[in-house]
């Protein structure tokens, strides 16, 4: 279900108290490959879609991104630019052309330029806060 309820641009509180014994965490680091695709869909909500690509050791992979009710400076983003994401991976489903489809992709909580450090550090702080539950 899309937030449509007005938070911080680009930025949504992660709960570190799970509501169930799960954990959905995903931290990508990358790269933009392509303009942000955004949209105001039917509900009056702005969904930024980035496709972000990490590599790792011998391959590049492809990530979808999406960022509800982004901060101006993610609708901006160009290819090249370097951004850090903190969320979850989600299967969304949809309608397109009269027809049911899903995606799945990265939910967005947290995105950062990478060489912001201090939004970089907050965001990976949230990350380990967020893992701790499987300590207990």
């Amino acid at each position: 279900m899309p937030r449509t309820q007005s938070k911080s641009p680009a930025v949504t509180d992660i709960d570190t108290e799970p509501a169930c014994d799960g954990v959905n965490l995903a931290v990508v680091r990358g790269t933009v490959s392509s303009p942000p695709d955004v949209r105001v869909l039917p509900s009056e909500a702005v969904l930024a879609q980035l496709q972000v690509s990490t590599r790792l050791e011998s391959e590049t992979l492809s990530m979808p991104v999406a960022v509800w009710s982004p901060a101006a400076w993610v609708e901006s983003l160009e290819p090249g630019d370097e951004i850090v994401v903190l969320g979850r991976v989600r299967r969304r489903f949809f309608r397109a052309g009269g027809a049911a489809a899903s995606r799945v992709e990265v939910e967005a909580d947290v995105v950062a330029r990478a060489r912001d450090r201090r939004r970089v550090h907050a965001a990976v702080q949230r990350a380990i806060d967020a893992l701790e539950v499987l300590d207990e």
